[in-house]
């Protein structure tokens, strides 16, 4: 029996989609991260009970460190980014976490920017305060242990592609990492929107919206470039076409960036016929309900989309683009100084 919802809330499904297609399906992925980072952060003496953990977030992070907060007896001090919706500022709110939500902006850059400013600024007047650090510290890491070895007893030990979007890197990277240890075969596939500068494709702009928490405008440090083997790029539409046929065809109802996951999970199972291909869904589709699932009538057949094969990021162009990446370093643009925050 659980001690508190939110182990039950980051522990994920496993479901065969279809023949060689497996979806790795969380109600809100981020939960595990941060649980174990909290745990770990106390059992190393970093912090005590009571006291009060601090970072920036879009929104998935901030539930996550919330219900971290709530299990542990800590306080939780957020500075949101502009997309932080009413249903998730009233969890928040109720959760006895305190949120600064930064102004409207249609810059994405420019309101990351601000919440890190903002942080640094807490932490001079706070300096009691931990700064958890989620897009830097590979703390981070830790809760994905336990869900790969769950994934290597349930898929066996053969040959496995993992798709799933790169965000901060402490999840497809970390799972990657941790069955690896395991001796599996893993082939990293990273998802990534246009104009993110984690993979190289800020000079790209999607007409629609950047997805949510798979890419970053600023340098994120614990991204290991040379864990991935492979990059697909994905515009809105084409992730829209992915998450309304995932629904359709296998019920799965997930967000944004599982769309474009499941969509680059079956180009590469196709690809590759003798190896399974497990993709992650970072969580459900209800931020999504208006956006993306409200306009199901406008989606492409995802089977009248295929990915643009690139030799270099400056071939880049909508709505797909795939790239053999081979383990490179991390692109100029995305390298972090000592100074990161």
């Amino acid at each position: 029996m659980d001690e508190h919802i939110s182990e039950a809330i980051g522990r994920p499904d496993l479901i065969r989609v279809d023949d060689g297609l497996v979806c790795l399906r969380f109600e809100t992925m981020k939960v595990v991260s941060a649980l174990a980072a909290v745990r770990h952060l106390l059992d190393t003496g970093a912090v005590r009970r009571g006291d009060t953990l601090v970072d920036s977030s879009s929104g998935i992070y901030a539930y996550a460190l919330a219900l971290a907060c709530h299990r542990h007896g800590m306080r939780c001090h957020i500075v949101g980014s502009t997309t932080v919706d009413h249903t998730l500022r009233t969890q928040l709110d109720v959760l006895g976490a305190h949120l600064e939500q930064m102004p409207p902006s249609t810059d994405l850059k420019l309101d990351q920017s601000r919440r890190v400013a903002r942080v640094r600024e807490i932490l001079r007047a706070h300096p009691g305060h931990h700064w958890m650090r989620q897009y830097h510290d590979d703390v981070h890491y830790l809760g994905y242990e336990a869900v790969a070895e769950r994934i290597h007893e349930e898929t066996g030990a053969g040959p496995l592609t993992l798709v799933g979007g790169v965000g901060s890197g402490a999840s497809t990277g970390a799972l990657a990492h941790y069955l690896r240890k395991r001796s599996v075969d893993v082939r990293l596939v990273g998802v990534q929107p246009y104009g993110s500068v984690t993979f190289g494709s800020e000079h790209v702009a999607d007409p629609e919206i950047i997805i949510a928490g798979i890419g970053s405008s600023i340098p994120f440090g614990n991204v290991r470039h040379e864990h991935y083997d492979t990059v697909h790029w994905l515009a809105f539409d084409a992730a829209l076409a992915g998450s309304v046929d995932l629904l359709r065809r296998h019920a799965v109802f997930a967000g944004l960036s599982t769309g474009a996951a499941y969509l680059a999970a079956r180009w590469e199972r196709r690809e590759e016929p003798g190896r399974p291909a497990l993709f992650v869904a970072a969580d459900t589709g209800h931020r999504y309900v208006d956006t993306v699932f409200g306009r199901h009538r406008e989606a492409a057949r995802v089977e009248d989309l295929a990915p643009r094969r690139v030799w270099g990021t400056d071939e880049l162009g909508l709505p797909w683009s795939r790239m053999d990446w081979n383990g490179a370093s991390a692109p100029r643009a995305a390298a972090v100084g000592p100074a990161a925050g």
